[in-house]
């Protein structure tokens, strides 16, 4: 398979454009600026990756990354505007839920030998209750702060 890039005058164009207004993101500059390195259009010889990646001030690995998924979609719009993610890495542990069961807590009648609820009174109640596997009481203040519940 062909590894090689070639642009067209208008992709060269649009791409030169970018790198030199510098309004746009810095990675779609550093996407941009690899391509029209790498590319081999009217060119006797090209840029080794290795130089690329020391112009551009990334790694070699990327410089590679950055050219097979160019050729995989051959649009430079779709390769300069990465697609964001549809769902985090890690999924969150407090839902509205969770919040909803923590301010009916903080709602309720204090325990035994206690005058009102605190944060840690709160986070310890929650996990007891099995409401969320662990949380912390600085994360029950944002809770109740963000539903503006005081506990005085």
């Amino acid at each position: 398979m062909n590894k090689a890039i070639y642009l067209s005058e208008e992709e060269q164009v649009y791409l030169k454009s970018i790198v030199q207004k510098g309004v746009h993101p810095s990675k779609e500059i550093t996407r941009a600026r690899v391509l029209l390195m790498l590319d081999r259009t009217g060119k006797s010889d090209h840029v080794r990756y290795k130089r690329t990646a020391e112009y551009v001030g990334i790694s070699v690995q990327s410089v590679y990354n950055m050219r097979d998924e160019y050729l995989s979609n051959q649009d430079i719009e779709t390769y300069l505007k990465r697609k964001k993610r549809e769902t985090p890495p890690v999924p969150a542990k407090v839902d509205g839920r969770v919040e909803a069961e923590i301010v009916a807590l903080a709602c309720s009648k204090a325990p035994e030998g206690h005058s009102r609820w605190t944060l840690r009174l709160l986070a310890e109640k929650a996990v007891s209750l099995k409401i969320v596997d662990s949380i912390s009481h600085v994360r029950v203040g944002e809770i109740l702060k963000k539903r503006n519940i005081s506990l005085i």
